[in-house]
C-alpha cells in the first residue's frame, strides 16, 4: 500500500510541476479584469468539477471579496440543481450550463469550464456560446486529449488522463487563481 501512496504524491507532484505558470498569471490578470470591470464569472463543470467550480465561487465571492473594495460577481452554472435537472429532464443534459448562460453572459464576462475528459457535451456547448457572444473562456482540463483544450481562449492543461489526478491539479490550479486576491497579491 505504501508503494501506491508514494507513487500517487510522486504523480501528482510531477504534474503541479509541470502546470504553464505564465497561463495561470494570464487567468489571474483576466479575473482582476473582469472583477473591475465589474463583470460576471461564470464555472461549470460536472462530478468532482462541479464541486470545484462551486468552490471556486466560494473563495472568490467570500474570500476574495469580503472587506474589500472591489468585489466579484460570481456564479457556478451548476449549483442550482433544480435548473440543471429540469434542461436535463426536459430539454436535454448537454444544454444544462448553455441555457442559464444565454440569461446571464454579456462580452467582457469570464467562462471557467473544467472537464476532464475534454469533452463533456455541457462543458463544450457552453464554451462555444461564451467564446461566440465575447466571454472569455478559461479551460482546465488534460494536456492529453479533448475539444476543451482547443476551444477555450486559455486552457490550463494538466499533462495526465487520470481523473482524480486531474481534479487534484484542477483544485491546486483554482486555489492559486483565488488566493491570489485572497492574500491580496493584486
Amino acid at each position: 500500500m505504501s508503494t501506491f501512496v508514494a507513487d500517487y504524491v510522486e504523480d501528482l507532484r510531477q504534474m503541479l510541476s509541470g502546470l504553464d505558470t505564465d497561463k495561470l498569471d494570464e487567468a489571474i490578470r483576466w479575473l482582476r479584469d473582469a472583477r473591475d470591470a465589474g463583470r460576471m464569472l461564470y464555472t461549470c463543470g460536472n462530478g468532482g468539477c462541479a464541486s470545484i467550480a462551486s468552490q471556486m465561487v466560494v473563495d472568490l465571492v467570500k474570500g476574495g471579496s469580503y472587506g474589500k473594495p472591489s468585489r466579484f460577481r460570481m456564479m457556478s452554472l451548476a449549483d442550482s440543481i433544480s435548473t440543471v435537472t429540469a434542461y436535463g429532464n426536459d430539454v436535454d443534459y448537454a444544454s444544462v450550463f448553455v441555457e442559464p448562460l444565454k440569461n446571464f453572459a454579456q462580452p467582457g464576462d469570464v467562462l471557467i469550464a473544467a472537464s476532464g475528459s475534454g469533452n463533456s457535451a455541457n462543458v463544450i456547448k457552453a464554451v462555444e456560446y461564451a467564446n461566440d457572444v465575447g466571454v472569455k473562456t478559461i479551460g482546465l482540463t488534460t494536456g492529453a486529449d479533448g475539444r476543451l483544450r482547443d476551444i477555450a481562449a486559455l486552457p490550463l492543461l494538466v499533462p495526465s488522463s487520470h481523473m482524480g489526478r486531474l481534479e487534484d491539479s484542477f483544485f491546486v490550479m483554482t486555489h492559486i487563481l483565488c488566493y491570489a486576491f485572497i492574500e491580496d497579491i493584486d
